[in-house]
């Protein structure tokens, strides 16, 4: 194991390199154990050994084979705990944190999927005499709300009515859609007040209530073409959140949607497992995949791949002065999506993965003793709620037996979705 590798090699350091302290100054004595390398305490735990014990235990007295279960607890510079740590299991949608990485391995934190909307025809008293067109570039959270102000920029620029189609290009999905012509229906309906539902009147009313209702009908129907249209004259850039707000939202919701969609813009399940292993530097065998959700039993990861990719993520973030709690939900601070009825200590960053016969958490501790720890938890058994419970109980021990240190976090748990802000006016050339 790398860690354990890296391990040995410092202590050998410690032992070969340390000079006799009886003939040093004092003042040398002070700087070389001031050193910030040996802060860090690298020495097995027999607490965590015994809490990691108690757990498998518990598991066993509820009927459960050790044998489909996975644990692996490290710090920094030491693991820590372990059962099984190298096998694949299913592991449901700790197949997040592979998107997660396989994402920042491609793009930048601040990178915006860019769709791209074009008129064709002639625009004359508010109505173009034309379609309307909507080129998609893999933007996983465009939902009512960024329909609903695209629909007001529209009306800014005096387009108020469009006599032809509305014509669906490339890659645009709305509303988790991955069904092009149902993604075009959507978009038709936000654009235009007249046609709201419910369910767009509640979004506007609790997101949007400052701004007009945008009124742009579209008499002509939704078509889904391969090409942009003879004609086509760009018009409106839509910008997306930023891939750190929308992995964000992604991990905090555990959305499916979102996951398959960034799978496939990097280059679909196999490109990513392969970025993930390369990235987290752990075998091709340790993560198996065959979509970016989690969905289904044949995703496969093995409970130390998990934490390698959490801390390749840390490695990642940490150039663009973000940690892992900006890109995951935290404990203490996020009150709604897989965290909300969780019992875990306050500041634990958190993936969760369930599916009917599957639970699984991985996750970060920062500690004041070890720095931060990281786990993971594979449980394979009919009983979720049960495994809930003994894997916040764990946990909850291992905060008990450290003091937890505090965590900053620059991204909002709420997006700013519907933002006039993101929505440019081409440049004139």
């Amino acid at each position: 194991m790398q860690e354990l590798f890296g391990l040995a090699i410092a202590n050998l350091l410690i032992n070969v390199l340390r000079p006799n302290p009886e003939s040093l100054q004092p003042i040398m004595v002070a700087a070389w154990q001031q050193a910030k390398i040996f802060d860090v305490p690298t020495t097995p735990d027999p607490i965590v050994e015994k809490i990691v014990d108690d757990y498998l235990q518990n598991i066993t007295a509820l009927g459960f084979s050790l044998d489909r279960q996975g644990v692996w607890i490290q710090s920094d510079w030491a693991y820590l705990g372990q059962h099984q740590s190298n096998l694949p299991l299913s592991a449901a949608s700790l197949t997040k944190i592979a998107t997660s990485i396989a994402a920042l391995e491609t793009w930048e934190t601040d990178h915006r999927f860019e769709t791209r909307i074009y008129t064709v025809g002639s625009l004359k008293n508010g109505v173009l005499t034309g379609d309307l067109v909507i080129q998609g570039n893999g933007d996983p959270l465009f939902v009512w709300e960024e329909a609903i102000t695209l629909g007001n920029y529209l009306n800014k620029l005096e387009i108020r009515k469009v006599i032809g189609n509305l014509i669906i290009v490339d890659n645009f999905s709305m509303n988790f859609s991955f069904n092009p012509q149902t993604s075009g229906e959507l978009l038709k309906v936000g654009l235009d007040k007249s046609r709201w539902r419910r369910i767009v009147e509640q979004k506007y009313q609790n997101f949007l209530p400052n701004t007009p209702r945008p009124q742009v009908t579209i008499m002509g129907e939704v078509q889904v073409q391969s090409n942009l249209p003879e004609g086509s004259q760009l018009l409106i850039l839509h910008q997306s959140l930023t891939l750190a707000e929308l992995l964000k939202q992604m991990n905090l919701y555990s959305n499916n949607a979102m996951a398959e969609s960034l799978a496939q813009s990097v280059g679909g399940a196999k490109i990513v497992a392969q970025k993930a292993a390369r990235a987290a530097n752990v075998p091709f065998e340790e993560i198996q995949l065959i979509n970016g959700s989690g969905l289904g039993l044949e995703n496969r990861i093995s409970p130390q791949a998990s934490v390698a990719m959490l801390i390749g993520i840390q490695k990642k973030l940490a150039g663009n002065l973000m940690n892992v709690t900006d890109i995951f939900p935290m404990a203490g601070r996020d009150t709604t999506g897989t965290v909300k009825w969780r019992n875990l200590p306050d500041g634990v960053a958190i993936k969760t993965g369930t599916l009917a016969q599957v639970s699984a958490l991985a996750g970060v501790i920062s500690t004041k003793e070890r720095g931060q720890v990281w786990f993971s938890i594979i449980n394979h058994g009919y009983n979720i709620d049960r495994f809930r419970v003994e894997q916040d109980q764990l946990l909850q021990r291992l905060a008990d037996h450290w003091q937890l240190t505090n965590v900053s976090s620059t991204q909002q748990t709420q997006p700013y979705l519907g933002d006039p802000q993101r929505n440019k006016l081409k440049a004139k050339s």
